[in-house]
């Protein structure tokens, strides 16, 4: 019998693309983080009955797929608020929040992810991805980003392998409709925009409203959940930053890091006492003549996740 410690080096090497398969299907990376331990659970649990008729791999995916189409039959689909409504026109008012809704959250990065399922985790994406119902949203995933044959598929949603194919065809021409041409950068980012976010990291630290002017595309997108507010183009997302974001030089840090395949920083507030303190994640957008869309996550429990305190000193 295989004792727990061949258990963990048989099926560890799978955790991190399981939990980024989990995120794809719920949009959350707490809840895909929850995901994977019931899948790990439930692996242990049934490993001794486990024939090996399909690789361990496999049949982790099926167990991992199953969990989280049980889960979304009780959850409501995870959102950014520029697919809730029209954007605000009047950057002067306080933005409104709404803590009920379940939004989207990112998902930090690390080097598997950045190289090998960029394109497939892109904001954007897993956006348009959550509009999707359950099984259609499985079954594009397992093909399209996984590559598995429609007949392991419909093995594994206990249906028939038409009725894969039609669920495919439907949920492509629904995400066609859904998500946004792609105008992000491939990976890596180049100098030019390196050179583009060192700009914005500076002008935010320094307080130098103008200097986004330059890094900032015509039409670019502010959105923060857990607020409702959005914001559509740089007249617009400059106010608003002006007034609420970028106040005084020094009042803020930012460190660079990457979520999603994306340029992001993790940005830290200065308190009264001089210490910086966790505050929020923004994510980027970057398309060839500068940021697209700038998305904000008032998350301070992310940091860890980025292997980032959550407070440094002056």
């Amino acid at each position: 019998m295989t004792d727990r410690a061949e258990f963990t080096r048989l099926t560890g090497r799978h955790q991190r693309e399981l939990l980024v398969h989990c995120y794809r299907m719920l949009g959350s990376v707490h809840d895909a983080e929850d995901l994977v331990q019931e899948t790990y659970l439930k692996a242990w649990q049934a490993y001794g009955s486990f024939e090996g008729r399909s690789s361990l791999r496999t049949w982790l995916y099926r167990i991992a797929t199953n969990a989280c189409l049980n889960a979304l039959a009780h959850k409501g689909r995870r959102v950014l608020p520029s697919g809730l409504g029209a954007p605000s026109d009047d950057p002067d008012l306080p933005p409104v929040t709404e803590l009920a809704v379940p939004w989207l959250e990112p998902l930090p990065d690390d080097p598997e992810t950045v190289v090998t399922q960029r394109a497939s985790v892109r904001l954007a994406m897993i956006a348009a991805l959550q509009h999707l119902p359950a099984r259609q949203r499985a079954v594009l995933i397992l093909r399209d980003v996984l590559a598995w044959q429609a007949s392991e598929v419909a093995e594994l949603l206990d249906t028939s392998t038409a009725a894969v194919n039609s669920a495919l065809q439907r949920a492509r021409g629904l995400l066609g409709r859904l998500a946004p041409s792609e105008e992000d950068t491939p990976a890596p980012v180049d100098a030019d925009h390196k050179a583009l976010l060192e700009q914005y990291l500076e002008a935010f630290q320094n307080a130098d409203i103008d200097a986004p002017v330059k890094v900032l595309k015509d039409d670019i997108v502010l959105e923060m959940p857990p607020h409702l507010t959005w914001f559509a183009g740089r007249p617009n997302v400059l106010a608003f930053l002006g007034r609420h974001v970028i106040t005084g030089p020094g009042l803020i840090r930012l460190v660079p890091v990457s979520a999603n395949g994306q340029p992001a920083f993790a940005i830290y507030r200065r308190g009264e006492d001089g210490t910086y303190r966790a505050f929020e994640t923004q994510v980027l957008t970057m398309a060839t003549t500068g940021i697209a869309r700038i998305t904000v996550f008032f998350e301070p429990r992310l940091f860890d996740r980025f292997g980032l305190p959550e407070s440094t000193g002056s």
